[in-house]
């Protein structure tokens, strides 16, 4: 330990803030403060990226009266600042230019300030659009030790790390509201580790956490020394407040590592997460969804209580001369297992009303996907009027595979506020049921016999899936490489793929652009969803 440096005490506050919402944001920054100060002994306290703000806030940063209003609540924050130094992250104007800036707040004043100096511009960030890029390495003095300040998007660069080195910095800093996808969590802690090496620097990354629209911030946030050795970790999907002990020496005490989940762990509580703060933050009462004695169905019914409480879940089953009896009966027994309210409104009537009123416009012509979208559309009125009636928002429960290749139906199953399923392969739909049902034991919320039927949308007799589509587990391989990997036609084939099938599943995906964009969002749990990451005109010559 160095001579005449005592072990210092800072607290990491993983917390779950609310776009646009600046004073309940400022009032959770000043609780957290005063419980990190009392309870935890803490000396300073460091918070998210764009703490006051949450994050993104896209263009409520076009808006004077927004950042006017941030400024006051700086100033709020900045007041109740009294015996433990805040870190907090919010935009700030300077000279007639935007930066996204972290503060560090001591007694009532703002002693340092930095401007972030890496604006990502790509996926789903966008930040160029609003921000000017910092120049300058911002390090500041906590009894003795510096501490160097950094914004998310700059560890990922080399430069602002090495000028905060260069500064005399010890420690670094560094607030982020870095979004979930499957198999990011690794890729951070390996980044930030090559960065403390390659600087000499204990890097502590704190992390936001929670649902914004399609985004979900998974926490996570960590500690490692100069080493690039793993010294803390904070849990994911959830807030936490905790201190991270930091030696004379400038090096971080080892501390609780929370585990990381599994793969299908980590995404059903990010579906789950997205779920919950996407209907909360938006003042819904509860959620209410169409149960078919599917496993698309299945699985949003489980994430909806496992989100909102079984409580405030509601099911309809919505029935039609095509309905399987046993699909009734899996539905049925997957709502008393889960707990929620549920009814039966059979579509038949409304149905043959359509079908009535329609018959001299279609007289002489045959049955085909017309007939099927209008049972599609008789279920998405019911399920919406439900909806309005009771406050409670309706989740669709359409997969990414589906919305790939344009197989659901707009004003009808595609009908309602959120899709929490919206970014998940059919294949990995059936890995999280089993991984879902594996913690319920004997009696699991969604029935074998779901997981094992051959899927079937129920809209002519004896219809499955396959009649329409190739078998999943060659749609999602093809999908994945179009769509997440940007692949072309060629280079798929290469890999063995029949080239006619590639053609055609391409030009699906191609096609059905105008029904993505009038899709709801969904939560991301991929590195290029449909919405933020994937925008394609729908007026597209090229194939």
């Amino acid at each position: 330990m160095a001579e005449g440096r005592a072990e210092r005490v800072l607290a990491l506050a993983q917390l779950n803030l609310h776009v646009g919402a600046l004073e309940a944001n400022a009032g959770r920054v000043i609780e957290a403060a005063r419980e990190a100060r009392d309870r935890l002994g803490a000396r300073l306290v460091v918070f998210p990226e764009l703490t006051l703000t949450g994050y993104p806030p896209e263009d409520l940063l076009l808006r004077e009266d927004f950042l006017d209003a941030t400024a006051e609540q700086l100033r709020r924050v900045a007041g109740a600042a009294r015996g433990i130094d805040l870190v907090v992250g919010y935009p700030v104007r300077k000279a007639g230019s935007l930066y996204n800036a972290a503060g560090v707040l001591r007694d009532g004043e703002l002693i340092a300030e930095y401007h972030k100096q890496a604006l990502p511009n790509y996926s789903v960030f966008d930040e160029k659009r609003y921000f000017e890029p910092g120049l300058e390495a911002c390090v500041f003095e906590l009894d003795g030790l510096r501490v160097g300040l950094t914004i998310c998007e700059d560890v990922w660069e080399p430069e602002p790390a090495r000028l905060a080195a260069e500064a005399g910095a010890e420690l670094l800093l560094n607030l982020n509201a870095s979004p979930f996808h499957k198999g990011k969590a690794p890729e951070r802690e390996e980044l930030l580790a090559a960065r403390a090496r390659d600087n000499g620097l204990s890097i502590v990354y704190v992390n936001l956490v929670g649902g914004q629209d399609e985004l979900v911030f998974d926490g996570g946030s960590f500690v490692v020394d100069r080493d690039g050795r793993l010294a803390q970790r904070l849990p994911f999907f959830s807030e936490a407040l905790e201190a991270c002990r930091i030696d004379g020496d400038a090096r971080p005490l080892p501390a609780p590592i929370a585990e990381e989940p599994s793969e299908e762990a980590a995404i059903y509580q990010a579906l789950v997460l997205g779920t919950r703060d996407y209907a909360r933050k938006n003042g819904f009462s509860g959620a209410v969804l169409g149960l078919s004695g599917g496993i698309d169905s299945a699985l949003v019914a489980a994430i909806a209580v496992d989100a909102l409480g079984a409580e405030n879940v509601e099911v309809v089953l919505m029935p039609s001369r095509y309905t399987a009896g046993i699909s009734n009966e899996d539905a049925l027994l997957e709502a008393q297992r889960l707990g929620v309210r549920h009814q039966v409104i059979p579509i038949e009537p409304a149905f043959n009303a359509f079908l009535e009123m329609l018959a001299e416009r279609f007289a002489g012509q045959p049955m085909d996907t017309t007939e099927e979208n209008i049972q599609a559309r008789c279920r998405g009125v019911i399920l919406m009027a439900i909806s309005n009636k009771s406050g409670r928002i309706l989740l669709t429960t359409g997969n990414k595979s589906e919305m790939s290749v344009g197989y659901a139906t707009l004003y009808g199953d595609m009908a309602g506020g959120f899709a929490p399923i919206k970014d998940v392969p059919k294949m990995r739909v059936y890995a999280l049921a089993r991984w879902r049902n594996a913690r319920d034991g004997d009696e699991p919320a969604i029935p074998e016999r779901v997981i094992e039927r051959p899927p079937s949308a129920e809209l002519r007799p004896d219809q499955v899936d396959s009649d329409s589509l190739p078998p999943y587990e060659v749609l999602d391989a093809v999908l994945e490489r179009y769509i997440e990997d940007q692949w072309s036609a060629a280079r798929i084939v290469a890999e063995g793929f029949d080239e006619e099938l590639v053609r055609r599943i391409i030009r699906w995906v191609d096609r059905n652009e105008y029904k993505r964009r009038q899709a709801p969002p969904g939560v991301r749990i991929s590195r290029r969803a449909f919405g933020r990451d994937r925008r394609f005109p729908i007026t597209n010559g090229f194939r």
